[in-house]
This record gives structure tokens, C-alpha cells and sequence, in this order.
């Protein structure tokens, strides 16, 4: 799969994985289902829900460290800026010849574009959190998240 290919993906993935509302009730119900699906599958993954920059939902299971947590929180911000998941930047400035990393000119310690946080966004208003997974290569943070968006907003 090309960049481009894969780019086009991702933005079907935010067009088709939208809320129509989103509240605390909203972000525990989601945490807690990403932290069973987590659990049952063994996987060392941080989990991290924010709404307008307040955390509404935070677990690390065995095998992640504080360092998952600062992923999460750049990758985060990532997302906050862009209004896009935090692989879809990564892979746009991939597409375009380049690297986040030396294109972006933002502040490394604090933005990352790798793969594992989504924004949360609701139909009609835009993005207005993230839900995000640190602990695996970033393809699989970023699929494990879509997995579980898909199976929420589908049932």
C-alpha cells in the first residue's frame, strides 16, 4: 500500500467513525470496552480518553510505563492541533516526500505523529477529544483503536 493509499484509509476511517454525541457516560463505556478487549488479547497497551483536554479515562495494564504515557499525551496533542488521528499526520507528511519529525517544525518532546490516537468526533461538530493506545508498533496502536471504535459505534 502506498502513502497515498494508505492516507485515503485513514481519512475514510474519521469520515465513517463518528459519534453523534459524547459525554463522560460516553468516554467510560469506551474506556472500558478498549480496557476488556485489551485485557482478553494480553495486550501491554496504555489507554487514554480526553474530552476539551480533560482525561476522562486513563488505564495501563502490565508491560507499559510512564513512557507510554507521555506517548499518548504527544501523540495527542498531535491530534488536537490537526484535527486528524495522529497516523493520518504522520502519514501525510510521509506522503508528501518528508518526515514529521523534520518538516513540522513543532517541539518533539512535545507532538508526536505515530500511529494509536484518534480523535473522538462528533457528526456535525467537529473534534472535540482524542481516544488513543500506547505500547505496540504504531500501525497496530492506531488498528486496535479503529477496531474498537468500530465495534462501539456499531452496536
Amino acid at each position: 500500500m502506498t502513502e497515498a493509499d494508505r492516507l485515503a484509509q485513514l481519512a475514510e476511517q474519521e469520515e465513517r467513525l463518528q459519534f453523534t454525541k459524547f459525554d463522560n457516560e460516553t468516554a467510560l463505556a469506551l474506556g472500558q470496552q478498549l480496557l476488556t478487549a485489551a485485557r482478553d488479547r494480553g495486550l501491554p497497551v496504555t489507554i487514554s480518553i480526553r474530552r476539551n483536554g480533560q482525561r476522562l479515562f486513563h488505564a495501563a495494564l502490565p508491560g507499559t510505563a510512564a513512557d507510554n504515557d507521555a506517548w499518548i499525551d504527544r501523540k495527542s496533542r498531535v491530534v488536537d492541533r490537526y484535527g486528524h488521528s495522529s497516523f493520518f499526520i504522520g502519514t501525510q507528511f510521509r506522503a508528501k516526500g518528508g518526515s514529521f519529525e523534520e518538516h513540522s517544525r513543532l517541539d518533539l518532546d512535545l507532538y508526536a505523529a505515530h500511529g494509536g490516537v484518534f480523535p473522538v468526533l462528533v457528526r456535525g461538530v467537529g473534534p472535540v477529544g482524542t481516544v488513543g493506545v500506547s505500547g505496540l508498533p504504531q500501525a497496530d496502536d492506531h488498528a486496535f483503536v479503529v477496531e474498537q471504535l468500530e465495534l462501539f459505534l456499531n452496536s
